[in-house]
Formats: structure tokens, sequence, C-alpha cells
């Protein structure tokens, strides 16, 4: 078989979990988020609802895409998808709650933030408790569901710019390129600059940092 055939080959096989529901006229929302692990920023997810066999190339291996790659997607999805929704949490919810009650919260307005009701949800990674809507959860569901690619595309660029703009009023932390992650640039400026109004306060070690 040619690449070029190969390559098509690939693309369809993604689409095998969404046609089973297809199939039965059944609309199918892929879920993911973006944003659990840094130590400034809210939380975002992202609810992608593709139309029957539409396949987005490219859009195969999130985690391993370029930010330009992504802008890329990002812009192709948002113009072939059905609906797109995004929610988040913010970093007093995260403080307040906890990251992985703040995640709910995020998918969950995500889910809602769609133009309609999905006939099923698909969410990557483990199932989540009181999201509200029942769904299926599929660890690595970003590599093996295209439409959780496709929301992990969304919910990365999404976050990825809002922490560019922040970086904006508040330089010196690197957000303009480590998004708020723990990076030994972004843990020094804690140390000599101090804390902002987006930094979660009881993340990742930064509570040890404050006492210094």
């Amino acid at each position: 078989m040619k690449p070029g055939g190969e390559r098509a080959e690939r693309l369809q096989d993604l689409l095998d979990y969404e046609r089973g529901f297809w199939g039965r006229g059944v609309s199918v929302a892929g879920v993911d988020e973006a944003g659990r692990g840094p130590l400034a920023g809210p939380v975002v997810a992202a609810a992608v609802v593709l139309p029957p066999d539409v396949c987005i190339d490219g859009a195969d291996d999130s985690k391993q895409l370029s930010a330009v790659v992504r802008e890329e997607l990002y812009e192709t999805i948002l113009a072939s998808a059905v609906g797109v929704g995004v929610g988040a949490a913010s970093v007093r919810e995260i403080d307040r709650v906890n990251i992985l009650q703040a995640t709910t919260r995020a998918m969950r307005r995500a889910l809602l933030h769609l133009p309609a009701r999905p006939g099923h949800v698909v969410i990557d990674g483990r199932p989540v408790a009181h999201l509200g809507w029942d769904h299926e959860a599929i660890v690595d569901g970003d590599a093996l569901v295209h439409s959780i690619s496709c929301a992990s595309i969304v919910a990365k660029v999404v976050r990825d710019r809002l922490m560019r703009r922040l970086a904006r009023r508040y330089p010196g932390y690197g957000w303009e390129t480590n998004v708020g992650y723990g990076t030994a640039e972004h843990r020094a400026a804690i140390t000599t600059l101090g804390v902002t109004p987006h930094h979660r306060l009881t993340f990742g070690g930064l509570q040890f940092e404050l006492e210094l």
C-alpha cells in the first residue's frame, strides 16, 4: 500500500469508535481537558461533536503536536464540527475544591455550552464522578477516539492563548512559553517576584515556596 493510502486508512480507523454510534443515529461528544498540572491559570475543558464520517487530518496524536500545528487544527475543528463547547474552572475554584472537582466542573460547563445535547459522551481517562452526564471513559482516549483528540486540541489552544495574554500583564514568569507549568524559570520567578492572583496557592509545592 502506498504511504498516502496508509495515511487515509489510519484516518478512517480513528473514526471506528464514533461509527458505532453514528450508525444508530447517535451523536458523540468527545471531552478532554488542559491544565490540570500547572502552578498558574485555570483548568479548561472542551467538548467536540463531529459530523458523521468527518475526520480532521493531523488530529490523531495531540500530545505530539507543535503549538503552530495545534493552532491550525483548532481553526479546522471549529469550522468542521457540529458543535464545540468550552468550559473552565478558575484558580479560586481549584484552590477551594481541589483540581479533580474543578476539572469536573470545567467538563460539565463545556458540555453545557454545546449547541445541542449529544446522544453519547466519551471522555479521556477515568470515569468522572458527579459529571452530571452519562458517559464512557477511555484511558488514552485522546489517541484512540477522534472526537476526544479534537477536544484535547481545542482545550489546549484556548488555555494557551489565555496564558499568553496573562503573560503580558504579569511579565517575568515565562507564561508565554511555559503557560503556567512549573518550569525552573517559573519557580524561580515565584521566589523573586511573588505570586499573582492567577497562581494556585495550594498546588504543586507552591505552598512551600511561599514560606521561603
